[in-house]
């Protein structure tokens, strides 16, 4: 089992500033605690023991408020100096890794993949990089993953302002960490899923695999909002 994860915490949060402005979008709070706790405490669940956080943004706060250890975690850091965008991020979070494997996660969405039978599936296909995917009625927002029938991911499709239901990247990943970074610059700002994955797809083998648990992402003040109250009965708290 993958013992180390790297979490995404550096983004600025513009849609969520009408709410939340004085903190990087995973410390918002929810239910009185941060939104950053529940992912956490997920990962503590399933056996993680070391954590990266791709910090940037307010950084300060973040490292002020966990230090290097929360509920039994060992918590590291990577600072963004400038903006490297998800895929940038992530590389200078891997160049500090000691495990080969990783998982991912974006910081402002939770998405309660069963990690066991991820990184399950995740060998059995002999995959080098693994998305958690999940279906919802509204894929415009997000733009729409096509995989096939060993769930290779064969495509990725733009956001539609079309409200149907879709296949969507969940934010959690399984990334192996020669792998990424032989196949990425150093020291800039890109995006994993148009400069990664999209452009990797014909000569890495990058997986999908569908899971079906709880999924929000809080980047809208609405789904702030509704985070508030779904997540009051979560068991990674």
């Amino acid at each position: 089992m993958i013992d180390t994860a790297i979490i995404l915490a550096g983004g600025f949060g513009t849609r969520l500033q009408t709410v939340v402005n004085d903190l990087p979008k995973p410390m918002a709070p929810v239910n009185g605690q941060p939104f950053l706790n529940y992912q956490l405490n997920y990962l503590k669940h399933y056996g993680v023991k070391k954590i990266i956080l791709s910090v940037g943004y307010l950084s300060e706060k973040i490292k002020t408020h966990y230090g290097s250890t929360f509920n039994g975690l060992e918590i590291d850091y990577v600072v963004e100096e400038s903006p490297l965008g998800t895929g940038g991020g992530i590389r200078l979070a891997l160049e500090k890794c000691k495990a080969d494997l990783a998982f991912v996660l974006n910081g402002d969405s939770f998405f309660d993949v069963d990690l066991e039978k991820f990184y399950s599936n995740h060998c059995k296909q002999n995959a080098q990089v693994s998305l958690a995917l999940r279906k919802v009625k509204d894929a415009g927002r997000y733009g729409t993953i096509e995989k096939n029938e060993e769930n290779k991911i064969i495509s990725f499709k733009e956001k539609s302002v079309d409200a149907k239901e879709g296949i969507i990247n969940g934010g959690v990943y399984i990334i192996d960490k020669k792998i990424y970074l032989n196949s990425t610059p150093g020291n800039s700002n890109f995006s994993i899923e148009k400069d990664f994955f999209e452009k990797q797809l014909n000569t890495l083998k990058i997986y999908g695999f569908e899971f079906e648990g709880y999924f929000i992402d809080i980047g809208i003040p609405e789904d702030y909002t509704k985070a508030q109250h779904d997540l009051k009965g979560s068991k990674y708290k």
